[in-house]
Protein backbone atom coordinates (compact mmCIF):
# COMPACT_ATOMS: atom_id res chain seq x y z
CA UNK A 1 0.00 0.00 0.00
CA UNK A 2 1.31 3.33 -0.83
CA UNK A 3 0.16 5.88 2.45
CA UNK A 4 -2.13 7.95 1.49
CA UNK A 5 -1.81 11.97 2.30
CA UNK A 6 -3.73 13.24 4.98
CA UNK A 7 -4.17 16.41 5.82
CA UNK A 8 -4.71 18.79 8.99
CA UNK A 9 -5.19 22.57 9.35
CA UNK A 10 -0.92 22.72 9.49
CA UNK A 11 -0.08 19.56 7.98
CA UNK A 12 0.62 17.17 5.39
CA UNK A 13 0.71 13.37 6.56
CA UNK A 14 2.45 11.87 3.32
CA UNK A 15 4.72 8.93 2.06
CA UNK A 16 8.37 9.68 1.82
CA UNK A 17 10.38 10.96 -0.68
CA UNK A 18 14.39 11.36 -1.42
CA UNK A 19 14.48 15.04 -0.30
CA UNK A 20 13.14 13.70 3.45
CA UNK A 21 16.34 12.44 3.80
CA UNK A 22 18.59 14.77 4.97
CA UNK A 23 15.98 16.42 7.16
CA UNK A 24 15.53 13.69 8.58
CA UNK A 25 18.87 12.71 9.35
CA UNK A 26 19.19 15.78 11.09
CA UNK A 27 16.07 15.18 13.14
CA UNK A 28 17.48 11.80 14.19
CA UNK A 29 20.97 13.26 14.72
CA UNK A 30 20.02 15.95 17.40
CA UNK A 31 20.93 14.41 21.01
CA UNK A 32 17.43 16.21 22.84
CA UNK A 33 15.36 14.68 20.31
CA UNK A 34 16.54 10.96 20.43
CA UNK A 35 16.89 11.21 24.27
CA UNK A 36 13.51 9.41 25.12
CA UNK A 37 14.33 6.66 22.16
CA UNK A 38 15.77 3.57 22.34
CA UNK A 39 19.36 3.96 24.53
CA UNK A 40 19.26 8.03 23.46
CA UNK A 41 21.63 7.46 20.82
CA UNK A 42 21.77 9.19 17.84
CA UNK A 43 21.24 8.35 14.60
CA UNK A 44 23.65 8.84 11.50
CA UNK A 45 22.56 9.89 8.31
CA UNK A 46 22.66 6.64 7.15
CA UNK A 47 21.05 5.23 9.52
CA UNK A 48 18.07 7.42 9.33
CA UNK A 49 18.17 6.61 5.33
CA UNK A 50 18.04 2.94 6.41
CA UNK A 51 14.72 4.12 8.80
CA UNK A 52 13.32 5.76 5.75
CA UNK A 53 13.72 2.36 3.71
CA UNK A 54 12.16 0.61 6.38
CA UNK A 55 8.86 2.92 7.01
CA UNK A 56 8.18 2.43 3.08
CA UNK A 57 8.09 -1.59 3.54
CA UNK A 58 6.34 -1.54 6.33
CA UNK A 59 4.17 0.34 4.29
CA UNK A 60 4.15 -2.08 1.23
CA UNK A 61 4.09 -5.47 3.22
CA UNK A 62 1.45 -4.04 6.49
CA UNK A 63 -0.93 -1.68 4.74
CA UNK A 64 0.27 0.95 7.28
CA UNK A 65 3.35 2.37 8.78
CA UNK A 66 5.22 5.87 9.19
CA UNK A 67 3.64 8.95 8.09
CA UNK A 68 6.29 12.00 7.20
CA UNK A 69 4.85 14.90 8.40
CA UNK A 70 5.19 18.53 6.71
CA UNK A 71 4.61 21.69 7.63
CA UNK A 72 2.10 23.11 5.33
CA UNK A 73 3.69 26.74 6.23
CA UNK A 74 7.04 26.20 5.09
CA UNK A 75 6.61 23.02 3.35
CA UNK A 76 9.65 21.52 5.57
CA UNK A 77 9.57 17.78 7.05
CA UNK A 78 9.29 18.38 10.58
CA UNK A 79 9.06 14.71 11.76
CA UNK A 80 6.76 11.40 11.45
CA UNK A 81 3.70 9.81 12.87
CA UNK A 82 1.99 6.58 12.31
CA UNK A 83 1.58 3.13 13.17
CA UNK A 84 3.98 0.54 13.56
CA UNK A 85 4.46 -3.17 15.76
CA UNK A 86 6.24 -3.18 18.48
CA UNK A 87 8.03 -6.04 17.94
CA UNK A 88 10.58 -4.61 20.90
CA UNK A 89 7.88 -5.32 23.44
CA UNK A 90 6.20 -8.42 22.74
CA UNK A 91 4.26 -8.23 26.13
CA UNK A 92 2.14 -5.94 24.10
CA UNK A 93 1.43 -7.67 20.98
CA UNK A 94 -0.66 -8.31 19.05
CA UNK A 95 -1.12 -4.25 19.45
CA UNK A 96 -0.01 -1.73 17.06
CA UNK A 97 1.90 1.19 18.33
CA UNK A 98 1.19 4.83 17.57
CA UNK A 99 4.19 6.76 17.85
CA UNK A 100 5.37 10.20 16.31
CA UNK A 101 9.33 11.90 16.30
CA UNK A 102 9.24 15.73 15.74
CA UNK A 103 12.25 18.41 15.25
CA UNK A 104 12.92 20.13 17.96
CA UNK A 105 11.91 23.42 16.43
CA UNK A 106 8.47 22.28 16.28
CA UNK A 107 8.15 21.43 19.76
CA UNK A 108 5.42 23.19 21.84
CA UNK A 109 3.07 23.89 18.84
CA UNK A 110 0.89 20.68 18.97
CA UNK A 111 1.91 19.56 15.73
CA UNK A 112 2.50 15.93 17.45
CA UNK A 113 -0.54 15.94 19.05
CA UNK A 114 -2.38 17.41 15.54
CA UNK A 115 -0.32 14.89 13.56
CA UNK A 116 -1.25 11.80 15.88
CA UNK A 117 -4.94 12.77 15.93
CA UNK A 118 -5.03 12.23 12.12
CA UNK A 119 -3.21 9.46 12.26
CA UNK A 120 -5.61 8.03 14.69
CA UNK A 121 -8.51 8.67 13.04
CA UNK A 122 -7.10 7.03 9.48
CA UNK A 123 -5.88 4.03 11.47
CA UNK A 124 -9.23 3.65 13.09
CA UNK A 125 -12.01 4.31 10.96
CA UNK A 126 -9.99 3.74 7.01
CA UNK A 127 -7.84 0.56 8.31
CA UNK A 128 -10.37 -0.74 11.05
CA UNK A 129 -6.84 -0.93 13.88
CA UNK A 130 -8.60 -1.74 17.18
CA UNK A 131 -5.69 -2.55 19.63
CA UNK A 132 -3.34 0.68 19.52
CA UNK A 133 -0.91 1.44 22.30
CA UNK A 134 1.87 4.02 22.43
CA UNK A 135 4.63 3.15 24.43
CA UNK A 136 6.63 6.16 26.24
CA UNK A 137 10.53 5.92 28.33
CA UNK A 138 9.53 6.88 31.76
CA UNK A 139 10.00 10.62 32.07
CA UNK A 140 9.34 11.85 28.72
CA UNK A 141 5.72 13.63 29.68
CA UNK A 142 5.63 15.89 26.51
CA UNK A 143 4.63 12.23 24.68
CA UNK A 144 2.34 10.94 27.55
CA UNK A 145 0.31 13.89 27.33
CA UNK A 146 -0.28 13.88 23.92
CA UNK A 147 -1.48 10.06 24.64
CA UNK A 148 -3.63 10.98 26.82
CA UNK A 149 -4.95 14.04 24.57
CA UNK A 150 -5.71 10.99 22.09
CA UNK A 151 -7.73 9.05 24.67
CA UNK A 152 -5.37 6.76 25.50
CA UNK A 153 -5.18 5.16 29.10
CA UNK A 154 -1.99 3.92 31.16
CA UNK A 155 -2.24 0.04 30.60
CA UNK A 156 1.33 -1.02 32.01
CA UNK A 157 5.06 0.03 33.03
CA UNK A 158 7.64 -2.42 32.14
CA UNK A 159 10.74 -2.58 30.72
CA UNK A 160 12.03 -2.39 27.33
CA UNK A 161 14.81 -5.11 26.96
CA UNK A 162 16.17 -3.52 24.18
CA UNK A 163 17.34 -0.68 25.93
CA UNK A 164 16.67 -1.64 29.90
CA UNK A 165 14.74 1.37 30.41
CA UNK A 166 11.50 1.68 31.92
CA UNK A 167 8.52 2.52 29.90
CA UNK A 168 5.09 3.55 30.08
CA UNK A 169 2.87 1.45 27.68
CA UNK A 170 -0.66 3.58 27.33
CA UNK A 171 -3.88 1.73 25.03
CA UNK A 172 -6.70 2.87 23.35
CA UNK A 173 -9.66 1.44 25.06
CA UNK A 174 -11.60 -0.96 22.59
CA UNK A 175 -15.23 0.66 22.30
Amino acid sequence: MTPPELNTKRLLLRGWTPEDHAPFAAICGDPAVMRYIGNGATRTADQAAANITSFQTQWAERGFGLFAVQSKGTGDLIGFTGFSRPDFLPEVLPAVEIGWRFSRPSWGQGYASEAAAAALAFGTDRLGLTDIVSITQRGNSASARIMQKLGMVFDRRTIDATCEREVDVYRLPQT
